[in-house]
């Protein structure tokens, strides 16, 4: 019975329309349904808006790839021209997908007394919102899905959905340690498969990025990132959506939408993080990035925004995301996870033990991408390209840690990749000529509509929001800073 229930739910799960799951659409909460199924759909629309919409953005902004001279679908984003229709689709995707199917789970979970159930869709609501927030800034939280009790909510300043959202971890985490009732969804959670012990490794990672995120602002909180370091219970494997076939409907987001069905023609390397790559001899080139289809096939992109230069060339010519039909979408990495305790050390412990949680890092981003790791230790054992210098100066020993963050976030989280260049200004944007891509530089996209060394800090909110809440203003520009963006 139960692998039948499970067929029937993966029917549902992959029948998809463009880059939404058609389980999705109806934004009224299910009501006789098994919240475990509801849990793997929730599951399931965090990785489409994760994977698709979001990972085509980051892959823009944080300069993963760019647009080929010979198409121009995402040209707005490449010229940092995007319009208040833009992100119509993924703000649905996660609030009347993912987070109201969430909402589901935990009110069943609280029935229930299934405390571990709650504290999976608790972290997974925490992360939603803060990947909300981290591209919208102040957005409902305290008033949202209310359903008909509140239509028009108002926004919270991000500042205080970050304080909530902490303290939403906290008291998921308190309820399930005081009365431990593993949860009962089993391998309908499509992620850790139930495991708690994951569960709460997962909570404890996504908090240390909360706070992380914080870091240039005055809620920076010393005391309670060195308490999560003291108890060291971080993810030890990647969390991850994998539940991609190669078939029609089924695959990876990215690779349903920008490979099979508009033909591979929209994304090519980017200068930027290709030629860091190349220059470093770093093999991860070829596990995020294609040979191009020309004989013999190389490697080879272009600066970011330069079509121009290369008007009579077709995207092939180029190389490409190396994204596949099964390729999992990735929420946090143990790569990540350890970069963000290398900068917490670095922050608020005097640097001491960063450089093992930064060979880490790196070692770590070579195993999610299937690569050897002693390439990784070649690279950053003493002599290496990428040893680890230590530095009495915070920035200077950070940006060390963020460079391979960026990196390690490309085809794997881009929009993340996106949100620590922007928090940190690591790698730092220069005009074009004057970039040096062997230490990891942005330049300014060819054909920017912003003025100066300026790129999009946010998203404005979609109209379909806008129009239906009057509580909601629309930002006057994409250069609008979220909260923590201070530096």
């Amino acid at each position: 019975m139960k692998n039948i229930l499970r067929l029937l739910f993966f029917f549902l799960l992959f029948t998809s329309c463009e880059e939404h799951l058609n389980i999705n659409d109806n934004p009224n909460t299910p009501v006789n349904v098994d919240k475990s199924f509801v849990l793997t759909a929730a599951q399931g629309s965090l990785a489409t808006g994760m994977g698709g919409q979001l990972a085509n953005l980051g892959g823009f902004l944080a300069q993963y790839h760019t647009q080929p001279p010979s198409a121009s679908q995402y040209l707005s984003l490449d010229t940092y021209n995007m319009n208040i229709d833009f992100s119509d689709r993924l703000w649905n995707e996660l609030w009347a997908g993912c987070l109201n199917d969430l909402k589901f789970v935990l009110e069943k979970s609280d029935e229930e007394g299934d405390t571990g159930s709650f504290l999976i869709a608790s972290a997974l609501r925490v992360y939603t919102f803060q990947v909300l927030t981290d591209l919208y800034g102040d957005i409902p939280y305290s008033e949202a899905l209310l359903g008909d009790q509140n239509i028009t909510p108002n926004p919270d300043l991000g500042s205080d959905i970050y304080s909530g959202l902490i303290g939403e971890i906290d008291a998921a985490l308190s309820k399930y340690t005081n009365n431990p009732i593993p949860s009962n969804v089993g391998a309908q959670d499509a992620i850790y498969n139930a495991e708690m012990e994951e569960w709460v490794k997962f909570a404890n990672t996504l908090k240390l990025k909360l706070y992380i995120r914080m870091a240039y602002t005055s809620q920076a909180n010393a005391s309670a990132v060195n308490a999560l370091l003291a108890a060291d219970n971080f993810i030890s494997t990647d969390a991850k959506f994998a539940l991609y076939e190669d078939a029609e409907n089924k695959a990876n987001p990215f690779y349903d939408v920008q490979i099979d069905r508009l033909g591979d023609v929209n994304n090519i390397a980017s200068n930027s993080l290709l030629q860091f790559l190349r220059t470093n001899s770093d093999p991860r080139d070829a596990a995020i990035y294609r040979l191009n289809d020309d004989t013999p096939g190389i490697f080879r992109g272009i600066d970011q925004g330069d079509r121009d230069t290369y008007a009579s060339e077709v995207a092939s010519n180029f190389s490409r995301p190396n994204i596949i039909a099964t390729t999992p979408v990735y929420l946090i990495t143990v790569a990540e996870s350890n970069f963000l305790q290398a900068e917490a050390l670095i922050r608020y412990s005097g640097g001491s033990g960063a450089k093992d949680k930064y060979d880490a890092g790196v070692l770590n981003s070579f195993l999610t991408y299937g690569l050897d790791p002693s390439l990784a230790m070649a690279l950053t054992d003493p002599g290496g390209t990428y040893e680890y210098v230590a530095s009495p100066d915070i920035e200077t020993a950070l940006r060390q840690v963020i460079i391979q963050k960026w990196v390690s976030l490309a085809n794997v989280n881009n929009i993340e990749g996106f949100f620590e260049t922007n928090r940190t200004q690591y790698p730092e944007t220069v005009t074009l000529g004057n970039q040096d891509y062997s230490i990891g530089n942005f330049v300014v996209s060819v054909g920017s509509v912003l003025t100066g060394n300026q790129t999009p800090n946010t998203l404005f909110y979609p109209d379909t929001e806008t129009s239906k809440n009057p509580n909601i203003t629309q930002k006057t520009s994409l250069t609008e800073k979220v909260w923590w963006d201070q530096k």
